[in-house]
């Protein structure tokens, strides 16, 4: 037993680390209740949502069952090619890490990845027989997101979608001239037909649920991919285009986005750098836009600016662009329009909407919903006056209501170096 622990404590610090790469996990939109058989539940106290300004969840097992894979993918560490260490686990292992782990409250929930070994099918039989361990055997009702291999068979996919909550299948590069630059064994074809299999069992699990609520479910937390930005040329317009119309065709509940991190002995097609970390959070502000705001994917950016500005959030720069569509009148524009001014959420177009209903929308008003009247100010109309909106046509509208650069953080050990040499 003891020699099992430490066997497992090395193979999980080697394949924790290999599945840090892998961005798209999150637990929401599960509605798997425990049955007072075994342990776990996403409802209630048996998961809990946790999830970083990017929209990363967190308290997650999140690992691979092996960083093996008979592919070459030049951008992946773990590629054939690769000379990284290589470690496997056991179906039996991730069960056993996964109830010891929620059983002390170190998790909610279990993302399992994997590269693939032996053929797309073989790899889907260990995942499946993972997530089918601990919900048949151990009763486990907590959140599993599985990784659904594309060129799996029909039958895997549909066993697959009947333990886990959430599936993904990544479409890693936007465009198949990218995947055959650098990952000639995928195919975006390929990779859409997995995403088909899986929305097409999602609908029809849906609608028999609508029928009956002891219909199975099949992965009641949707799909979603990952794309990794910065690893070939593509602009942001046509990563933003690809995310588009991947909603569009399959439903997705998320497109993640992963700024490539240069790894050990590249191909020298991939950059040296890694890109800057805010075009991967300008590229999930945009993601936001078009899934709760309204905005289509081409209007993010223009022929003359294909990639996203890295000074200020889309919809800003978007109304900077199109200023003929302002001033926004508070007290009488559409839902729709309001969203569409800088610095208006969500929340507060709704509490607008509300608060209109009784009486005339001022200034005031902004202030007490916490509204950035700097934003904001100049794209509106309100019913006191408010000059800025007709100065909509002024040259530095841009540098007032961008926010200013923010200090570059000093570097810890430059600034120890400095201060020991007496610079400081």
């Amino acid at each position: 037993m003891e020699r099992r622990v430490i066997d497992l404590k090395q193979k999980l610090h080697i394949l924790a680390d290999a599945a840090k790469y892998d961005a798209s996990c999150a637990s929401s939109g599960s509605r798997r209740a425990g049955n007072r058989k075994g342990i776990g539940s996403t409802e209630s106290i048996g998961i809990c949502h946790s999830y970083t300004p990017d929209g990363r969840c967190i308290s997650l097992l999140k690992i691979l069952l092996t960083n093996y894979c008979i592919y070459d993918c030049q951008y992946c560490v773990n590629r054939i090619s690769s000379d990284v260490p290589r470690a496997r686990f056991g179906v039996e292992d991730v069960v056993y890490l996964t109830l010891e782990f929620y059983k002390r409250n170190y998790i909610e929930g279990l993302f399992l990845s994997s590269g693939i070994i032996q053929s797309p099918d073989y790899t889907m039989d260990q995942l499946i027989g993972v997530a089918r361990t601990l919900r048949e055997l151990h009763h486990y009702n907590g959140y599993i997101h599985l990784k659904a291999v594309p060129g799996a068979s029909e039958e895997a996919m549909a066993q697959i979608g009947r333990y886990a909550d959430r599936l993904s299948a990544n479409i890693e590069l936007p465009t198949q001239q990218d995947l055959t630059q650098l990952a000639p064994q995928k195919k975006r074809e390929q990779i859409e037909t997995a995403m088909t299999q899986i929305g097409t069992r999602v609908a029809e699990s849906n609608a028999l649920r609508r029928e009956s609520s002891k219909a199975p479910l099949y992965a009641p937390a949707g799909q979603s991919t990952q794309m990794i930005v910065g690893a070939t040329p593509s602009s942001d317009a046509t990563i933003i285009a690809t995310a588009s119309d991947l909603y569009r065709t399959h439903r997705l509940r998320r497109v993640y986005y992963s700024a490539f991190s240069p790894i050990p002995h590249a191909d020298g097609r991939l950059p040296a750098q890694s890109p800057p970390l805010v075009r991967e959070h300008r590229l999930y502000q945009a993601d936001w836009l078009m899934r709760f705001y309204g905005f289509r994917g081409e209007e993010l950016t223009s022929p003359d600016a294909p990639n996203l500005d890295l000074n200020m959030d889309p919809k800003l720069a978007w109304a900077l662009r199109h200023r003929e569509f302002f001033p926004v009148d508070l007290n009488r524009a559409s839902k729709a329009a309001l969203l569409r001014v800088p610095g208006l959420g969500v929340r507060n177009v709704k509490r607008i909407l509300s608060v209109r209903r009784f009486h005339r929308i001022r200034l005031e008003d902004l202030v007490k919903l916490r509204i950035s009247l700097t934003k904001c100010r100049p794209f509106v109309v309100v019913e006191d006056h408010n000059p800025e909106a007709l100065r909509l046509d002024r040259d530095d509208l841009r540098q007032r209501v961008a926010r200013p650069p923010r200090q570059q953080q000093l570097e810890l050990f430059d600034a120890a170096t400095s201060a020991a040499s007496g610079e400081v």
